[in-house]
């Protein structure tokens, strides 16, 4: 119950109390709308009861004008009102969209790590669009019906209080019946939204892997994978159906009962003279203004139920911890010399599961430190922890004497440059994807990146040069071409920091040339760590860290490393064999 309170709340403070001019225009609007729909139910009762008895023609002249004012303002006013909400609830869903897609690239790797990216679309384009309900007529609808309804049972109760009465008790029925299927059908919108984003984010990565599906025939396992997820997500709106058919048959039902009990009061009370029949006329209009609203209630009141159920999980993403947390990285830092020091660290990705012991080894500017081992080692998250995608559980890591936890992480990662093994290219052309890192560069620094990464030795031969469009993930490119422009991006960027994924162990004799010198040109005065899957080209890296089972078993040169016939002498010779 409370989690619903804390959601409104926040709901009000972030979506309506901004708008609230907008908002309250709207309460206007429809309130003028709904006393302008008043107007024919007493116009009927006076053309019934006085004006055709009388047979006053300037009467009823003017009743016909009054009428069809009401009927402009009525249609006016639901112009407006349509007009003023809806286009601003859709530009507050594009506002939002953006908002929530910002906050998600504020926050840490590991939440990546553990989210699939299709589900993280889902939230971003769906869970938002509840809002509408809020901000949009939904919620206007709801309190503008609600006055409708009172105004309109006023009326009733002094046209007869004894029909009113009446038809009271099956409407106070529907909504004891209503508010039940509203609780029940909340956390049904709340599960279908994580559903759906399961859904999404698996049919996202079978699109992804397309490739590799095809290349193991597992295109019917993928079917029934995916046959499993919507079975499931049918199953949750099915749950909704039901809920939402039981509203809207009891209604039927239980106003269908009053409407009987009307018909024959109503001709009783005719019958005796206690009751005109303009009185029951006007009084059957009145009715089905009252009723109408509350029946539409039901329908907006399920609207407004996802849309919470989904902003819920959006103030659910919106109050996570950032990983640049301005009350702990409060340093921004300036010019640097790029002297990096790993002081006593440990490293946890789950509580009691240290996968780094007590990391100690200082990489001098200009340096460059080769991390090697076996796979599950620890030297990715060595690689992470330098780039502040990853924070020590234990122990410090330092630039130039100052902790890297401490630092704003924007002054720090605009020093820094990544080139990992299988590097993200967006779909667009060559030039587009060098100028990623730095989108104001010059033509002449373009050009020095370009040709640093030898990426104009493949350009040149295409007929659009840099104007190239390379695909999605650049699948028209092959993997040296695609490691080289990644390469020229971090050139483009001028780090001094440099972390890098080497990427040469599958690629052919010419490819790896090309790389090497463009890996050279890259390295070159820059701080750089290496995590080496190929153990030839970092024979010349100014330290060599051995790291097994999180741990640095051994470190040092090259030559130093073979001399001592210990692990990375097994390594080594081991490759060299093969």
């Amino acid at each position: 119950m409370t989690k619903k309170k804390v959601s409104f709340a926040w709901a009000v403070k972030e979506f309506i109390w901004p708008r609230k001019n907008i908002v309250l225009v709207g309460f206007v609007l429809i309130i003028l709308r709904s006393l302008s729909g008043l107007v024919l139910p007493y116009a009927t009762k006076n053309l019934i009861d006085e004006i055709i008895p009388s047979k006053d023609m300037q009467a009823l002249t003017t009743l016909l004008i009054v009428v069809s004012i009401a009927i402009l303002i009525q249609a006016s006013t639901s112009f407006s009102l349509t007009r003023l909400l809806s286009v601003e609830a859709q530009h507050l869903i594009s506002l939002l969209r953006a908002k929530v897609q910002k906050k998600l690239l504020r926050l840490p790797i590991s939440f990546f790590d553990n989210n699939k990216s299709g589900a993280l679309v889902s939230r971003v384009m769906t869970d938002v669009e509840g809002v509408r309900n809020l901000v949009g007529t939904g919620l206007v609808q709801l309190i503008g019906g609600t006055f409708t309804s009172i105004i309109s049972l006023i009326i009733l109760i002094k046209i007869n209080a004894t029909m009113t009465l009446l038809v009271l008790v099956p409407v106070a029925i529907f909504g004891f019946i209503a508010l039940k299927a509203f609780g029940y059908i909340r956390p049904i919108f709340r599960d279908r939204g994580k559903i759906n984003a399961e859904v999404t984010g698996r049919l996202t990565e079978t699109l992804n892997g397309v490739r590799v599906i095809k290349g193991f025939n597992a295109e019917e396992q993928e079917n029934i994978t995916f046959e499993k997820g919507v079975e499931r997500l049918y199953l949750n709106v099915k749950k909704s159906l039901t809920a939402t058919a039981l509203m809207t048959s009891s209604s039927t039902f239980l106003l269908g009962l009053a409407s009987v009990g009307i018909m024959g009061m109503g001709g009783y009370f005719i019958m005796n003279d206690t009751m005109t029949y303009g009185d029951f006329v006007s009084f059957t209009l009145f009715l089905g203004f009252m009723i109408a609203p509350i029946v539409q209630m039901s329908n907006i009141g399920s609207q407004l139920t996802e849309a919470m159920a989904g902003l819920d999980r959006t103030e659910e993403l919106m109050a996570m911890t950032e990983e640049d947390d301005p009350e702990v990285r409060t340093l921004s830092i300036g010019e640097i010399t790029g002297d990096v020091i790993f002081e006593d660290v440990s490293f946890s990705y789950e509580e009691s599961k240290e996968v780094l012991h007590n990391i100690s080894f200082e990489a001098p500017a200009g340096s460059v430190t080769a991390l090697v081992g076996s796979s599950g080692s620890g030297k990715s998250t060595i690689a992470g922890l330098a780039a502040t995608f990853l924070n020590p559980s234990e122990g410090e890591v330092s630039l130039d004497g100052i902790d890297l936890s401490t630092v704003n992480l924007s002054s720090y990662r605009s020093k820094l440059g990544v080139v990992l093994q299988d590097d993200f290219l967006y779909e667009g052309t060559i030039r587009e994807n060098i100028l990623f890192a730095k989108a104001d560069a010059s033509d002449a620094q373009l050009a020095e990146a370009v040709n640093g990464a030898y990426v104009n030795e493949f350009t040149d031969k295409f007929e659009n040069g840099l104007d190239t469009v390379i695909g999605e993930r650049g699948v028209k490119l092959s993997g040296g071409q695609r490691q080289r422009i990644s390469i020229a991006r971090a050139l483009l960027a001028d780090p001094k920091i440099i972390i890098l994924d080497e990427a040469t162990s599958n690629l052919d004799t010419e490819s790896e040339s090309y790389i090497q010198k463009s890996l050279h040109m890259l390295m070159k005065d820059r701080t750089t760590f290496v995590i080496a899957h190929r153990l030839s080209t970092i024979q010349q890296a100014d330290q060599i860290l051995v790291i097994e089972e999180g741990n640095i078993v051994e470190r040092g040169k090259h030559q130093e490393l073979i001399d001592k016939k210990g692990r990375y002498f097994d390594l080594y010779t081991y490759q060299s064999r093969i």
